[in-house]
């Protein structure tokens, strides 16, 4: 059964903290889908992660190409996941359901601490992913660096 891990954000971007928190799942040996709600949006991040410095670089893929399966790293919009990853991240309220995150080894949980409808989104998926007996820890910048508040 997964670990969630909620982090809210409060002075970075999903862009900033999204490739270290793949480089982490990459070194675990994981496979990762990250989940988005908006095609642009994901498209935007697959350019950003391109653009990337030389040694930070992401393999990764944009979901509906024909190596999907392939990708160490794939992101998308839907609710399958075709490259067998064993890490889901979800951005920008894409919903993660208890049954699915069952079947995985992490969850983690991106949100920005300013909007206060995706503050409402992740209290929401907190108690439905802890409330199906998935571990959840709860990471806050607002100091300035992460911390571990709870879990």
């Amino acid at each position: 059964m997964a670990d969630a891990l909620f982090y809210h954000l409060t002075r970075s971007p999903v862009e900033q903290l999204l490739p270290v928190l793949l480089e982490k799942s990459r070194a675990a040996g994981w496979r990762v889908v990250v989940r988005g709600a908006d095609p642009a949006r994901m498209q935007w991040l697959d350019e950003r992660l391109w653009l990337g410095p030389e040694e930070g670089f992401v393999p990764h893929g944009l979901a509906g190409g024909p190596h999907d399966a392939l990708q160490p790293v794939l992101l998308t919009c839907g609710r399958d996941i075709p490259n067998a990853a064993e890490c889901l991240i979800s951005i920008d309220g894409a919903e993660v359901l208890p049954g699915e995150a069952a079947a995985l080894t992490r969850v983690a949980v991106l949100f920005d601490g300013a909007d206060a409808d995706a503050v409402a989104r992740a209290r929401g998926q907190w108690k439905a992913l802890s409330g199906a007996g998935l571990a959840a820890q709860y990471w806050s910048e607002a100091e300035g660096r992460w911390r571990k508040e709870r879990g």
